[in-house]
């Protein structure tokens, strides 16, 4: 038998639950393009996304994905034949680096881990090395939903000024931003990459990228600039040039609704709230890992991401966990990617998620490892209970 009809809830990384607000704030008629209340709501979004970002810097918004926001960062900022350094640490990173690869770029991976963060010690020595500061850029993502680990941003960029090196340092933030803390200005990130469809809680669609002035004087010499993504012309007086085009008025729509609730809770408060989960989520892994059909991605605890919990799966097929959850419960978890396919799911714990609907989705994996007689330590929802109520 099922039990899931009523409301489905998503707990995958992307898409995350949309808002009945933000959903609600679509549905109305498009306007005319030039209009005031379209050229307002364009610079009021720009504006915000500033205050996202914590950076005094440019912002632009993309009809696009998060990939649309990886390659409008680096083309416009690169030249074919540039050398930029990729810190792996899942497979987000490593994509990013094969895309720019696939536009001109000569792509070096500094080796890592799926499941430990970027060591910044390993940064410092490459570069280094680099006497001739041939690296133009560092490319890196603060959470890597595949692999479910966060990396320590300033201590990258601490290894960076260390070195005594020029590059560019480029972030991926699609699976942190609006989920913690992210400084970009503070941090000294030079151009920043993040997407509407996770922390950000609305409709997939919007890619946003954020450059300091450093990623402007780039800019300007750069030699993989193409129309559509190019700064230069969205930082045209001309308001359709914004968008190079029509704007995406419904999506724009949607993420005003989502930034005002953000910032109506308070950014700070949203990043405490997704700490708070993610805790309880882990506390809920822990003791269903004693039974050691599963076990966690990232081995230690400080590189776990508050977003989203990889969970591996070596004791058991993982579809006999995530079809229970969906087909009986009405909760989809996010599978494995990549090296993990078949191997892992993901718990995403980002974005309009709340403690019910953390324990609801903990409560159907317990179920599903009860159901399904998987080997795991009794109370993980208990744990999870505990946790949040201390927090409390």
């Amino acid at each position: 038998m099922s039990l899931a009809n009523g409301r489905p809830l998503l707990a995958m990384p992307g898409p995350t639950n949309i808002p009945d607000r933000v959903l609600q704030a679509m549905m109305r008629p498009a306007e005319e393009l030039s209009s005031d209340s379209i050229v307002t709501l364009t610079e009021t979004v720009l504006a915000d996304l500033k205050r996202i970002f914590r950076t005094s810097g440019e912002t632009f918004i993309y009809a696009a994905n998060g990939h649309g926001g990886w390659e409008a960062a680096f083309t416009n900022v690169l030249s074919r034949g540039d050398k930029v350094l990729v810190l792996e640490s899942g497979r987000f990173a490593v994509g990013w680096g094969e895309m720019a690869r696939f536009m001109g770029a000569d792509v070096e991976m500094l080796p890592g881990s799926w499941r430990r963060a970027v060591d910044p010690a390993a940064v410092e020595a490459r570069l280094r090395a680099d006497t001739g500061h041939t690296i133009k850029a560092v490319m890196t993502v603060q959470i890597d939903t595949a692999a479910g680990v966060v990396n320590d941003i300033p201590a990258i960029r601490k290894a960076i000024d260390a070195a005594g090196h020029p590059a560019l340092f480029m972030v991926d933030g699609v699976a942190s931003v609006g989920c913690m803390e992210f400084e970009m200005d503070a941090w000294g990130v030079d151009v920043a990459v993040s997407a509407s469809q996770k922390g950000l809680m609305s409709s997939p669609g919007l890619a946003f990228v954020a450059a300091n002035g450093k990623a402007l004087a780039a800019h300007a010499r750069a030699g993989m600039r193409s129309g559509y993504w190019d700064w230069s012309g969205r930082m045209n007086t001309l308001a359709y040039m914004k968008h190079c085009g029509t704007a995406p008025e419904h999506l724009l729509f949607g993420m005003r609704a989502a930034l005002d609730m953000i910032f109506e809770e308070g950014l700070e408060a949203v990043w405490r709230r997704h700490a708070l989960l993610a805790k309880a989520t882990h506390a809920a892994v822990e003791t269903w890992a004693s039974g050691q059909a599963l076990s966690f991605s990232v081995t230690e605890p400080p590189d776990r991401a508050p977003s989203v919990t990889t969970i591996l799966t070596p004791g058991f097929d993982v579809a006999t966990v995530t079809d229970f959850t969906r087909d009986i419960c009405g909760v989809t978890l996010g599978l494995g990617i990549g090296d993990y396919s078949g191997k892992a799911f993901r718990i995403a714990h980002m974005g309009h998620f709340n403690a019910a609907a953390l324990l609801g989705t903990l409560g159907a994996v317990e179920m599903a490892l009860q159901a399904r007689e998987i080997p795991h330590g009794s109370g993980g929802v208990a744990a999870a209970v505990a946790s949040l109520a201390e927090a409390a």
